[in-house]
Parts: structure tokens; sequence; C-alpha cells
């Protein structure tokens, strides 16, 4: 994951199905946004951001054990909000580094993380 996209993965029975949730930041509009005050543009980032962590919360709060990782802040981030709401106590939530990935690194990634004996 990163701030603007989360490939949501679930490995049931060494099969994964896979998900995509986009952050509404587009890159036409920060373009249109150039000229507006930059205090604007960034509660209008910061907002976007805001509503990306609450749809991928979302989907977290239905699990019991969620991996996060990327190679951006924005899974520490995550991580962070999720710590402060009593709703994902009780789920194994970690943090692992990783560089960018194709999708066959991402399904190994998953399938190494959730198969190996800690």
């Amino acid at each position: 994951m990163d701030h603007s996209i989360a490939h949501l993965m679930e490995l049931t029975n060494d099969t994964i199905v896979a998900n995509t949730i986009e952050s509404q930041s587009k890159l036409q509009e920060k373009e249109k946004d150039m000229s507006k005050d930059e205090r604007y543009m960034l509660t209008r980032e910061q907002n976007q951001l805001s509503a990306y962590f609450k749809r991928l919360s979302d989907v977290i709060k239905d699990y019991q054990e969620v991996v996060l990782f990327g190679p951006t802040s924005a899974k520490n981030e995550l991580l962070n909000l999720l710590k402060e709401n009593q709703l994902f106590k009780k789920i194994k939530i970690e943090v692992k580094p990783a560089d960018k990935m194709t999708q066959n690194q991402r399904n190994a990634f998953v399938r190494n993380y959730f198969t190996t004996p800690e």
C-alpha cells in the first residue's frame, strides 16, 4: 500500500482474492488546483487521505489478522490510526517494509507471511 492505492488480498485455502482501493486524489485534480491557495490544497489532500484510510479501516475490521506492507509511510500512518480505535484492539495487525511489487510478488509475500510458522 501507499498513499494512493492499496491492494487488498485475502488468503483462503491457498487461494488469493485481490481487490484494490484507490485514494480519490488524482494527478489531474492536483494540476487544476495549482492556482489555488496552498492551505486549501493541503486540507483537501488531508480529507482525501482520511477518506481513503476510512475505506481501508472498514475492510480491515472484518479480519482477525492483517499485514500492512508497502514502500511508503502510509502503512504506519494507517496502523497508528487503527490503534486509536477500540474496534481494532482484537485484530493482530503487523507492518512490514516492502519495495514496490508486482501482483505475483505481492501474492508470494502474502502466502509466505501467512503460511510461515512464527
